[in-house]
């Protein structure tokens, strides 16, 4: 396997990674303040998120490193023609950041209100945008024979595109429930399941809408791959065990319908990297956008040795927040000094 492909896989298992971990702290940020009734339970919800949601985010960070590295040909195109999209993004990420940590700096309510909303819209625009970019490098936008963009901010708007940041949304949402039912009990943890159980079917029929238009774009036939159709079975699967009350399979599941949806985008974008509507010689591939061979190597190498302890230390602190989280352990506003994600310890 040349180091192009290599590399086109590690950047592919990057942005899965990034929207399987970062994807059920999106959803959680959208839904914390539907499933909350007072803010004893809203702030144990986001303790859910508290200690992982900053290092989920890296890997964006890194999946972005990587194409600059790896496809500068990419990196430059992608970046400048999704300029005020990327600004969106970042802006998203900041407020939703911001929100999560100074929410409860200041014991006011209409303080905590405002970044209660803040926190949910920051939530949305994150994955909308994404998926919008995602689904433009397979639709195809205007790219001239330069490797250039040369189109305007609303050709990022394609049917495709927008339906594809629903799509990775509403993945969010259902995620971000069932991982709540996980991660909680009491009435939150009721809330979520019921949450869960009415968005699931919604859900799955996007997801089977968005595998077919995926193959359809791709010219592939209507037969789905193996990435396509286990993204279909996961939500089916995660119809079951949201039913059965099976918490674990059905965080499970959701997992490996966010992973098998992201995962397939990228099957029936290889070789390319983005499209171009002008025309199909002006496709950006992983050969034509590339770095040197001797870059390649050096970073396979080091990606070697740093994937594996990247994965090692994220394990470790979910073993240790691994502990279900309840209202009970939050104190009522006033009850204690302000702070972000402050809670009783458990007796």
């Amino acid at each position: 396997m040349e180091f192009t492909t290599v590399w086109f896989v590690i950047i592919a298992v990057l942005w899965v990674g990034f929207f399987v971990l970062e994807g059920f702290d999106l959803g959680v940020g959208m839904l914390h303040g539907v499933l909350s009734r007072d803010e004893a339970s809203r702030r144990a919800v986001l303790h859910t998120i508290g200690p992982v949601w900053d290092g989920n985010e890296v890997w964006l960070v890194t999946a972005g490193a990587a194409m600059f590295a790896a496809f500068p040909g990419w990196y430059a195109t992608l970046f400048s023609g999704f300029y005020l999209a990327l600004v969106l993004l970042l802006a998203g990420l900041i407020v939703r950041g911001i929100a999560v940590e100074y929410r409860d700096r200041v014991d006011g309510a209409q303080w905590r209100r405002t970044w209660t909303v803040l926190l949910t819209v920051g939530s949305l625009i994150v994955p909308f945008v994404l998926g919008i970019a995602l689904g433009d490098l397979l639709h195809g936008v205007p790219v001239g024979r330069d490797q250039e963009y040369a189109g305007t901010f609303a050709d990022l708007f394609t049917g495709y595109g927008v339906f594809t940041g629903i799509t990775v949304t509403a993945l969010c949402l259902l995620h971000g429930a069932t991982f709540l039912a996980l991660k909680t009990s009491g009435e939150i943890r009721e809330r979520a399941h019921r949450l869960a159980r009415r968005a699931v079917l919604p859900v799955g029929l996007v997801v089977l809408a968005f595998v077919f238009w995926t193959r359809s774009l791709a010219d592939q036939g209507i037969l789905l791959n193996l990435l396509e159709l286990a993204a279909v079975l996961a939500v089916a699967a995660a119809a079951w065990a949201i039913s059965s009350s099976h918490d674990g399979w059905a965080f499970g599941a959701t997992t490996l319908a966010m992973a098998a949806t992201v995962g397939s985008l990228f099957t029936e974008l290889y070789p390319r990297v983005m499209v171009s509507s002008i025309s199909s010689a002006f496709d950006l591939t992983v050969d034509n956008t590339a770095s040197g061979p001797y870059a390649l190597k050096v970073m396979t190498i080091v990606a070697l040795v740093l994937l594996p302890v990247v994965l090692i230390y994220q394990g470790w602190t979910y073993h240790v927040f691994r502990k279900r989280i309840s209202a009970d352990h939050f104190p009522a506003p006033g009850q204690a000094s302000p702070g972000p994600l402050t809670a009783r310890p458990e007796s």
